[in-house]
């Protein structure tokens, strides 16, 4: 089997709702989602969600290779862009190339991916997350009575900018999530916000009411002395890494003991994930990948690690043209048989329903603010 080429395809989310985080947000609720179909000769394709970033300069690394030597390209592809760094957007492309690699080899395997990987149990445990900075209370109240039905019982709030305003919102989580258990994993994610006094601050001061589970991306993702540091001050965990985009990125983290629970983000593929999670286990800390709808199939690998803690689960839907051969139930992702990661595509739902909507428009949560760790009052608004 042999890798012949590649084609790239783009569909949105439509999440029914403003997303985005306390940096900006999107107010159409609707996002651009990226798909890679990696072709073979004998008719088996990869699919993938995640980024069509440098695509044209990583393909040469697989193409006529076979894909089911996927740690090999995996590494192939990061030689291949060496000397301008595999990092940012570029990681992205590669970590989506992987991705659709490890499809074909479980479907050629005749394998659902999670099995292939070494899972036992096909059940990934999950926290619910909406991206949901610019919800009212209203809103709010109703996505998370959503993923109570299905009996989650731990979430993930988008905030930091207002410490009341946040304490309120945790309210309407607690009383929500309080028909599953008398007592709700919180966590709250302020996506590089702050400093590191702010954050030492903000997080005891939300301390004295909110048993607060983890306080996520505090501090720039470099800041492995501040994580540190932070750790040390406050009583929740310390939550971080999904922007790092390569493994020797986490040395000095993990080093300086500045994660208490490691993440990965999803959109940087499965091998990505894997070789995380292993570094996580040798210091025996738990791992989470952020984001399963940048990159669905990274659950299967989750199900397959000893140290997964818990995955974001953000929305109850699925991208037009996509099925997912998943389920959201019990508090987490019901992985199904299907070979491969479990994603199929319907070219032609794509073709017909395509509509504009951009991840990366400049309104939203991508864009980091000039004031951000800067600020000595906060009004909580966006973009000054």
């Amino acid at each position: 089997m042999k890798v012949t080429g590649y084609r790239t395809l783009r569909t949105v989310h439509r999440w029914g709702r403003p997303v985005g985080d306390v940096n900006g947000f999107i107010a159409s609720g609707v996002t651009d989602v990226p798909v890679v179909i990696v072709e073979t000769d004998v008719g088996i394709e990869g699919v993938a969600i995640g980024s069509h970033a440098d695509l044209d300069r990583l393909f040469p690394a697989i193409e006529g290779q076979d894909p089911r030597a996927v740690t090999t390209l995996y590494d192939a592809m990061l030689a291949r862009v060496f000397k301008s760094s595999h990092a940012g957007a570029t990681f992205g492309g590669l970590g989506t190339l992987d991705s659709a690699l490890w499809d074909i080899k479980a479907k050629a395997a005749g394998e659902p991916l999670w099995r292939l990987l070494g899972a036992g149990d096909r059940f990934v445990h999950g926290y619910a997350s909406g991206l949901d900075a610019a919800l009212s209370a209203e809103q709010l109240e109703t996505l998370y009575r959503s993923f109570a039905e299905r009996s989650f019982t731990s979430a993930k709030l988008k905030g930091g900018r207002n410490v009341e305003a946040d304490l309120r919102r945790f309210a309407v989580l607690t009383d929500v999530l309080s028909v599953n258990t008398p007592t709700p994993a919180l966590m709250l994610d302020v996506n590089e916000c702050w400093n590191l006094k702010q954050a030492v601050r903000y997080v005891s001061t939300l301390e004295e009411q909110v048993d607060l589970t983890w306080i996520e991306e505090p501090l720039r993702r470099w800041d492995a002395t501040g994580h540190a540091r932070l750790s040390r001050s406050v009583k929740a965990a310390v939550a971080t890494g999904e922007n790092l985009t390569g493994l020797e990125l986490y040395r000095p983290l993990l080093d300086a003991g500045g994660a208490d629970i490691v993440q990965a983000g999803a959109i940087w593929g499965i091998t990505h994930f894997l070789r995380v999670a292993v570094a996580a286990h040798s210091r025996d800390l738990p791992v989470s990948p952020v984001g399963l709808t940048a990159n669905y199939a990274v659950a299967a690998a989750a199900a397959a690690v000893p140290n997964h803690l818990s995955a974001e689960v953000q929305d109850l839907g699925v991208p037009v043209g996509l099925a997912l051969d998943q389920q959201i139930v019990d508090g987490g992702i019901v992985l199904g048989d299907r070979p491969g990661g479990g994603i199929e595509v319907d070219q032609h739902l794509i073709a017909a329903a395509r509509e504009a909507g951009d991840w990366e428009e400049p309104a939203g949560p991508h864009v980091r603010p000039i004031r951000a760790g800067l600020r000595l009052v906060d009004n909580g608004t966006w973009g000054e």
